[in-house]
């Protein structure tokens, strides 16, 4: 009789729904289950599983980096994070590339930077931080809700040391605002108050927000920025510091800062590096205080021409037939901050 032969080493990587099953509450029987209804309906395994509620997202991004050999880190401790490290980095580039900058390693080879990303597949976001840092850059894999926690976190706190110095510190009377000023000029004599709201506008502007919302609530204020039609939170700070920001903003477009009643309307011209930037500012009381918006308008920008817009070929072309005929109307409709003045300028 002979003996049967041993059985195979495994070659390759462990499939995932071995790792899921060693590494999670996952049962050999859910596991089956799932796997029959991928084969009835197509689609991945781990979207399968998540669906059913059989495992979490955490679990299934931790398994395929045990399957991939990827660090994954499950807690970013965010108030060990230097704000330093971001000053460079946009908060929507981080936001929409989920993305967070963790440390700076020493190695024999020179300093590192870490980062934290929850696409790990993507090149483009090593490239860009290379090129930022000019650094060479190693990344760990987390989820999406952790890094997006961490970069709130993070950004909040690079502006919250300025903030808590802008209470107590407004002197409406000393700022002379009859031309337009470039606000790349300030100096380390200005009042924290001017250096906060300069920084907002410029870090706006550089992020080619369209607006600055500026909202109170009953303990905090929150400040935001809308960036492709899109509303994203940069800063949570406590009330304290609200007024005397309100009240800096409503000096630089002329309204009565003593009127806290009533809404206002005015304009705001700045310069940014020589750049003209003009601002429409809307001021509203709330229950907590007035909310404040800005509508950023860069006289200087030459206007996009209509490929640019995102329209299709096809779209193009219709248009610029459209726009020549020498009879008829072209509306352009849509809401407050949909692009209609920039369609129009194209």
């Amino acid at each position: 009789m002979t003996e049967a032969p041993s059985p195979t080493p495994q070659k390759g990587p462990i499939k995932i729904g071995q790792l899921l099953i060693k590494h999670t509450s996952l049962t050999p029987e859910q596991l089956e289950e799932a796997l029959e209804i991928q084969k009835k309906e197509g689609g991945m395994l781990g979207e399968v599983l998540i669906r059913k509620n059989f495992i979490l997202p955490h679990e299934l991004m931790k398994a395929l980096c045990l399957q991939l050999g990827l660090v994954f880190i499950e807690d970013l401790k965010p108030n060990e994070i230097d704000p330093a490290l971001i000053k460079n980095i946009p908060i929507n580039y981080a936001k929409t590339r989920e993305m967070i900058p963790l440390k700076i390693e020493d190695t024999p080879k020179g300093d590192v930077l870490s980062i934290a990303v929850s696409d790990p597949f993507s090149n483009t976001i090593v490239d860009d931080m290379h090129v930022l840092t000019g650094k060479p850059i190693k990344s760990v894999v987390s989820t999406s809700m952790r890094i997006q926690d961490a970069i709130n976190r993070v950004y909040e706190r690079s502006s919250g040391n300025l903030v808590e110095k802008i209470e107590g510190q407004f002197e409406d009377e000393t700022y002379d605002l009859e031309g337009p000023i470039d606000i790349l000029e300030a100096t380390e004599d200005d009042a924290p108050v001017i250096k906060f709201v300069n920084s907002l506008i410029f870090r706006a502007v550089k992020e080619k927000a369209s607006d600055i919302h500026i909202e109170p609530f009953e303990k905090e204020f929150v400040v935001r920025f809308r960036v492709d039609g899109v509303l994203y939170d940069i800063i949570r700070q406590p009330k304290k510091a609200h007024a005397a920001i309100t009240s800096r903003i409503k000096v630089m477009g002329v309204l009565d800062i003593a009127e806290k009643r009533l809404p206002q309307d005015g304009r705001i011209k700045i310069k940014i590096a020589g750049k003209d930037v003009d601002m429409r500012l809307s001021t509203v009381p709330t229950h907590f205080g007035e909310r404040v918006v800005l509508r950023i308008l860069e006289q200087s920008g030459s206007p996009l021409d209509l490929e640019q817009l995102g329209f299709s070929e096809k779209n193009v072309k219709m248009i610029h037939k459209l726009i020549f005929r020498k009879y008829g109307i072209f509306l352009v409709t849509g809401p407050t901050g949909s692009g209609k003045s920039t369609t129009l300028s194209s």
